[in-house]
């Protein structure tokens, strides 16, 4: 499997008040110089009532380290009520905001692990699987996965180790992920149509400053246009324009924290055709405008 980091990027929460809730004690983007993997830690404070958290697009993994408490939360109208406790995962469904309330029994620590959710989706692709059922991921790892532990436990520690051990890590991690604990993800014999659908996705990248047509994707793969469709969202989940429209955003979220481009010049390097368009997408998939995400 190959992956290319820079097509990757995370998006962190935008919009939460973080200095009310948590004290973030190390993150992998500004102590270790990752890109691939976002790794960070917290110290959580005891009580919270109606903590908002907005959803984020990739795959959050959360370890409990010390401190037990009763979390309640609300996602979709109804509450749930489970155990924080150390050594127990937590996983959080992409885009999906989630209403919290607890009170712990004194000084509560976490190590937090986001995937990149285009790590995510091309590892599905690659494994030949449908679309990801991340509710019942979720379910099943609150039943416990000692090699999940130990990979966020040694990324959690390996602060010295380039991208390259990052990117990796984000690999395996969702390999293991859509293995192990997606129903839906199941291994299957690749065909000629997940092929295409590698193809597909391909010419997206490489292509993503230009003005790119489904006609134009199904041509280059040999397929027509209802049939790609329906392959790709077979494999992927999604529709290709959405995945293409994803790929475009996270570039955009590259430039727009990697380099001082003007969002001018960034929305047609990322196939948008002004920056209104690209405003207008950015704020659907990201939460946030593009100049609010780079301040931030």
């Amino acid at each position: 499997m190959v992956f290319d980091s820079t097509r990757f990027d995370l998006q962190p929460y935008v919009g939460f008040d973080m200095d009310r809730y948590v004290r973030r004690t190390y993150c992998s983007w500004e102590d270790a110089g990752w890109r691939s993997l976002l790794v960070q830690r917290f110290e959580h404070v005891p009580v919270a009532e109606d903590m908002e958290l907005p959803g984020a697009a990739d795959l959050h993994l959360v370890l409990p380290v010390a401190g037990r408490a009763v979390m309640e939360a609300r996602s979709g109208g109804r509450w749930s009520r489970y155990p924080w406790a150390p050594g127990r995962l937590e996983l959080g469904i992409p885009d999906q905001p989630v209403l919290r309330r607890y009170r712990g029994d004194g000084s509560m620590r976490s190590v937090q692990v986001h995937i990149p959710r285009g790590t995510v989706d091309s590892v599905a692709v690659q494994l030949g699987g449908r679309a990801v059922d991340y509710e019942a991921m979720a379910a099943s790892l609150t039943a416990g996965d000692p090699l999940i532990e130990e990979a966020v436990r040694a990324v959690d520690c390996l602060s010295d180790a380039d991208d390259l051990y990052a990117e990796s890590a984000a690999a395996f991690l969702a390999v293991h992920l859509l293995t192990r604990h997606s129903r839906r993800a199941a291994l299957r014999t690749l065909t000629r149509e997940d092929a295409r659908v590698r193809a597909a996705v391909a010419m997206m990248r490489e292509r993503l400053a230009d003005s790119v047509t489904l006609a134009d994707i199904a041509g280059e793969v040999h397929l027509s246009v209802y049939h790609l469709v329906r392959v790709f969202k077979e494999a992927t989940g999604v529709t290709p324009y959405r995945f293409l429209t994803r790929l475009r955003i996270e570039e955009a979220k590259r430039l727009l924290r990697d380099t001082d481009l003007a969002i001018a010049q960034i929305a047609p390097r990322c196939g948008f055709a002004s920056p209104g368009a690209l405003s207008a997408a950015f704020m659907r998939h990201a939460g946030a405008r593009p100049s609010v995400y780079r301040n931030s």
